[in-house]
């Protein structure tokens, strides 16, 4: 058979072979270093056969496309020594994600985090004792379950017998620790070096409450310990960083038992809030936006007609009000729905973009809630556009260009995912074809790089999803620009043609920060709480030195705040020091000291945060400059 190589090179190799046998044909070393292979675009263990006319290439250890199957290597690792360490813990599943592994486990008592290095300590023995092969085996889903069974591992036996019938069934076994498995996994254990168990967390069986309660050990791996250490100080930023620690030392926003999910938003964090709605509002008014403000509640067969009453109830809050149906709306689009079927449409009506700020309420569950990042009450920067299809490509370059004017004012790079038709979805396939092309010509226009997610669209239409890169180079999926057919044909949504026709109009969905509460969390966490000027909820901290010196504070106070500038006094009976070292706690953008020489001067003397004295400057001259900056919304920060 054949195979084609990255080079375009087409390979002879033996019918039958599986990835390290054409890795080994290539060069005796390439197979050495061989972890994984891809075969047609997708990883495959190196130990699986690869079809015939498959394109391949090989993944070495050491390249970042290796890094899932190290860290899923290195959970089977961590899975054995913990059944060392626990003599009678049952072990669940361990999979690579995004930046480590995790493996769940029941354990007879509860661990705690000091045990995290006993299980280490265990692993690093398992690899003293020698290079272990990662072997696979193929057996019967007889074979399996006896083996599991006599093991007393309950939960590896029920993932047997929910397996279909049809699908093989594979253990791996390193150092005599067997795990049901598909794969891929390394050679062996001898790339498994840097890793660390980082952290303990409380888990469900099956993410099911209802179901035995495990514990999840969470861990990574790399390939080097230069990397390893990296990360972990990536980890420790993050923590610095936490926006559930700094919105509230800060005063930016709290949470409350009596409203679970609901941010309460105090002074400081509603300054943040309300300057990017005027941001936002500012320019949807510009691009030819018509701002509505719908309800928060909806009868029942509204949510019917929209399909959500079938496929989303259980994400929403009903209420019955005279024996009747209602829900809280947990998104805008019906509403929006309703607003272009208020009038009757014609093709010269068209593009009508709609937006809305809109409050919307959804029932997480109480274990998912995570500070702003997953709420149950939050505020979706929404709007959606109404066109003709031949409209579609204008719209979208509009869509983008507003996202990139957006983006770039925070500092944050972001990159683009087109996501096309998943295998169940509405319309027809020449409709997606129109709608996938004009995604695509749009993206190509721009001229940014993007990358297909083929298969992942919504089951109404392609989508093209912007992931914003914070200042530690995490990535955080924002906006979303998604075509959609069903609505239009739900809510029977029509438009007068130039050839006094019927016609559907196509709607997009357009959400730019994704929700107010989210994007000021990862602000929060992108800026460390040290906000650009115009963001920060206190821009000027006045610090008298002297209680004879607060009478010109207030009156240079009064200047600033008339000005635009949002300005603080410290008048407590504190020592400068002090002083200065709480605005820096509140990171302050600038400080501004007063004593017997600036008063005399007419001047104050200027710190701006995280950094050295400014020196004196006229009150004039700072104004100037600090409007400057206000204006140019610049995302300069310590």
């Amino acid at each position: 058979m054949q195979v084609t190589l990255p080079d375009g090179k087409v390979l002879d190799v033996p019918d039958g072979s599986t990835g390290l046998e054409i890795a080994a044909s290539i060069g005796p070393r390439l197979a050495q270093a061989t972890a994984a292979v891809t075969v047609n675009g997708t990883l495959q263990d190196l130990r699986l056969a690869v079809p015939d006319g498959a394109l391949f290439s090989v993944v070495r250890v050491g390249d970042d496309a290796a890094l899932p199957v190290l860290r899923h290597s290195t959970a089977h690792l961590l899975a054995e020594a913990t059944r060392a360490a626990f003599p009678g813990v049952k072990v669940t599943i361990g999979p690579a994600i995004d930046g480590g592994f995790y493996y769940d486990f029941q354990f007879p008592t509860s661990p705690v985090e000091a045990d995290l290095d006993r299980i280490e300590d265990e692993m690093r023995k398992i690899l003293t004792r020698g290079d272990h092969a990662f072997d696979r085996l193929e057996v019967t889903r007889d074979e399996a379950r006896a083996r599991f069974v006599a093991e007393q591992e309950p939960f590896k036996v029920e993932l047997i017998d929910d397996l279909p019938a049809d699908q093989a069934i594979t253990f791996y076994t390193q150092d005599g620790f067997t795990d049901l498995c598909r794969g891929p996994h390394l050679q062996s254990t001898a790339p498994i070096k840097a890793f660390k168990l980082t952290s303990l967390a409380g888990s469900y069986w099956r993410g099911d409450a209802k179901r035995d309660q495990l514990t999840r050990i969470y861990g990574t791996a790399f390939f080097t310990q230069k990397e390893l250490e990296a990360h972990l100080h990536r980890i420790e930023e993050a923590k610095r960083r936490d926006h559930r620690r700094l919105g509230p030392q800060l005063g930016l926003f709290s949470f409350h038992e009596e409203s679970p999910g609901a941010p309460f938003w105090h002074a400081g964090g509603l300054v943040i809030y309300n300057q990017l709605l005027d941001l936002w509002r500012g320019e949807n008014r510009r691009r030819g936006y018509t701002e509505v403000k719908t309800p928060l509640i909806y009868d029942a067969e509204m949510w019917k007609t929209s399909g959500h009453w079938d496929k989303y109830r259980s994400n929403m809050f009903t209420l019955e009000i005279d024996d009747h149906d209602y829900a809280v709306k947990p998104m805008n689009c019906p509403g929006h729905c309703l607003v272009y079927k208020l009038e009757r449409r014609s093709y010269r009506d068209l593009p009508l973009r709609i937006n809305e700020a809109g409050h919307v309420h959804r029932n997480e569950m109480q274990g998912v809630l995570h500070g702003l990042m997953r709420v149950r009450s939050f505020t979706q920067d929404d709007a959606h556009l109404f066109c003709m299809p031949e409209q579609i490509v204008d719209e979208v370059q509009g869509v983008l260009d507003f996202s990139f004017f957006l983006y770039e004012i925070f500092g944050m790079g972001f990159r683009l995912e087109l996501s096309t038709r998943p295998v169940e979805r509405v319309g027809s396939d020449d409709i997606w074809d129109r709608a996938e092309a004009a995604l695509t010509e749009a993206l190509d226009a721009r001229g940014v790089p993007y990358v297909v997610n083929a298969g992942d669209g919504a089951f109404y239409g392609p989508k093209i999803d912007m992931h914003l890169l914070d200042s530690l180079g995490r990535s955080w999926q924002c906006g979303t620009c998604q075509l959609d057919f069903n609505f239009p044909e739900r809510f029977d949504l029509t438009y007068t043609g130039a050839d006094d026709r019927e016609h559907r109009p196509v709607m997009i969905h357009r959400a730019m920060f994704g929700s107010f509460e989210r994007f000021i969390g990862i602000l929060i966490e992108h800026y460390a709480g040290a906000f650009p000027l115009w963001l920060a909820p206190v821009q000027a901290a006045l610090l008298p030195i002297s209680d004879r010196h607060v009478e010109t504070a207030d009156a240079i106070a009064a200047r600033l705040e008339k000005a635009g500038i949002r300005t603080s006094i410290d008048r407590r009976t504190e020592s400068v020091g002090k002083k200065i070292a709480e605005a820096e706690k509140r990171k302050v953008p600038f400080m501004l000291v007063l004593g017997d020489r600036e008063v005399e001067s007419g001047e104050v003397s200027v710190r701006r945060h995280g950094r050295r004295d400014l020196g004196a400057q006229p009150i004039d001259a700072l104004l100037r400059d600090l409007l400057a900056e206000v204006d140019a919304r610049t995302s300069t920060t310590i």
